[in-house]
């Protein structure tokens, strides 16, 4: 996810796999595959890095994948009264 903000000032976060493309018109008008327009702070440039980086960031997590946890054992508990 990407981090943006609208013009009132409210951040949100985006899945930059929605992004359709981004404009400067002269606001910055980013257009989800389903026609979902937003209006946001950032420039087209800042858009485009942020969404580089998180690319990269995918592309070095699944070349560097975290050890498998260890499975959990379970066993049996008693509650026994005597």
């Amino acid at each position: 996810m990407i981090t943006v903000t609208r013009r009132n000032g409210t951040a949100f976060a985006l899945n930059p796999d929605l992004i359709e493309r981004v404009e400067a018109t002269p606001d910055t008008v980013i257009t989800l595959v389903s026609g979902t327009k937003y209006v946001v702070a950032e420039s087209v440039a800042q858009i485009v890095d942020e969404v580089c980086q998180f690319r990269a960031a995918v592309l070095v997590a699944s070349a560097n994948p975290a050890p498998p946890e260890p499975p959990v054992r379970l066993r049996s508990v008693s509650t026994s009264e005597s």
